[in-house]
């Protein structure tokens, strides 16, 4: 049950009738409906499926299988007539023709000026990429073939397509090998490209309307991957740059010409603030250490400098903890910080104090169902919010005394 593929026939076509073959679900449940004829292009050859409405009920994938193009729609009860009437969303399509011959023009440009051949090719939602098979591409290279592939365009040659048989291949010239040995396609674009190639292409490249390089970044074995964008995606990149510029511009209250150079000055300027503030935080935790060295409560033949804090950030009570046991011999820190419902807990020691502070926060965390642990002289965890921050000062201060009394 071979489906007869009207794109071929005019690729320009918005609009079709055709018969109900076939109604069925795929493995997966998903419901589709073959016809004997349609419009509508299914997933292949690095282009996506077109979309649209049978009968006003929304396709929403299309897939070729053994000859059969599979149309996936959304609510095969209302497809039931032995007529339907397929329409194609016009824009999606004539997109995908106009970033695949984009594709067809800039590839052949590579090649035809610096023979950067292309092994792979992406049609994706909002940008299009391919693979070249080279190590390093400098500016200089794509700015030519931009330009090359854009007069082109300019020039709006033919785009034609023609069916040839496998002994008919010689007299083209291919830019690389077909993939199939029957119903041969080939897309041509006279004196620049022969290509094999089963997507749909207006009849000229004047209508791809330009070409933008945008970007591109190394790949491993040793490829160039390029990300362009054609005819009205173009327009879409311009105005989406621009809008982005013209906020920088008024954030920054610097003209367009000079936004790199005051972004660069204001990260900077940032970098030292932070690097003040982290040098003032620090101050602040020295200052911090020797108040709460004073406070520590002497317990036996240690002292305890103990706090519960709220939102606090967990670096900080860590630097604190650190801070506190590097001044003073003889020391035990504990210290709990409550932020939303969780609470977390900081516990260290200096080094004449032989509790070891992963036993000591891994004994105690189990009354807030929570995970952490450390070395020996600092370990940190959290957990819910089960008890109230005092209940858990309580917990750690009692499991503290059984380590003093084993």
């Amino acid at each position: 049950m071979v489906t007869e593929k009207l794109y071929y026939q005019d690729q320009y076509m918005r609009s079709f009738t055709a018969r109900l073959q076939k109604s069925d679900r795929d493995e997966k449940g998903h419901f589709y409906v073959i016809l004997n004829q349609t419009a509508f292009y299914p997933t292949g050859g690095g282009q996506p499926h077109d979309t649209g409405t049978l009968n006003g009920v929304n396709v929403y994938d299309v897939v070729e299988i053994d000859g059969e193009v599979r149309h996936y729609i959304e609510e095969p009860a209302e497809i039931h007539e032995t007529y339907i009437t397929g329409e194609i969303d016009w824009n999606r399509r004539f997109d995908h023709m106009q970033q695949h011959t984009g594709q067809h023009i800039l590839s052949a440009a590579f090649e035809e000026e610096f023979n950067y051949k292309t092994v792979s090719f992406h049609l994706g939602a909002e940008i299009c990429s391919i693979d070249l098979e080279v190590e390093s591409l400098p500016d200089e290279e794509t700015a030519h073939v931009e330009k090359i592939a854009n007069n082109i365009i300019m020039e709006n040659r033919p785009v034609d397509t023609r069916w040839v048989s496998k002994e008919e291949l010689s007299n083209f010239s291919l830019r690389k090998e077909v993939s199939v040995v029957d119903n041969i396609r080939l897309v041509i674009i006279p004196n620049l490209d022969y290509n094999g190639c089963g997507g749909t292409h207006p009849d000229s490249t004047g209508q791809v309307s330009s070409i933008k390089i945008l970007h591109w970044e190394k790949q491993k074995k040793k490829k160039i991957r390029v990300y362009f964008v054609s005819g009205m995606r173009v327009l879409k990149q311009l105005d989406e740059k621009h809008k982005v510029i013209q906020e920088l511009t008024n954030t920054l209250n610097s003209p367009q010409q000079d936004l790199n150079e005051t972004a660069i000055r204001n990260l900077r300027m940032n970098q030292g603030l932070e690097k003040k503030v982290n040098e003032l935080n620090m101050e602040m935790i020295e200052y911090e250490a020797e108040s709460y060295i004073e406070q520590a409560e002497s317990q036996n033949n240690w002292k305890i400098a103990k706090a519960i804090f709220y939102d606090r950030p967990m670096p900080e009570l860590q630097q604190l903890a650190k801070r506190i046991t590097a001044k003073s011999d003889g020391i035990l820190v504990l210290l709990i910080n409550g932020k939303g419902d969780k609470l977390q807990l900081v516990c260290s020691r200096s080094n004449d104090v032989v509790i070891n502070m992963n036993d000591l926060v891994k004994n105690t965390l189990p009354v807030i169902d929570g995970k952490g642990g450390g070395s020996d002289s600092i370990a940190q965890g959290g957990g819910d919010r089960l008890i109230s921050a005092e209940e858990l000062m309580m917990e750690l201060m009692n499991q503290a005394a059984g380590f003093k009394n084993e």
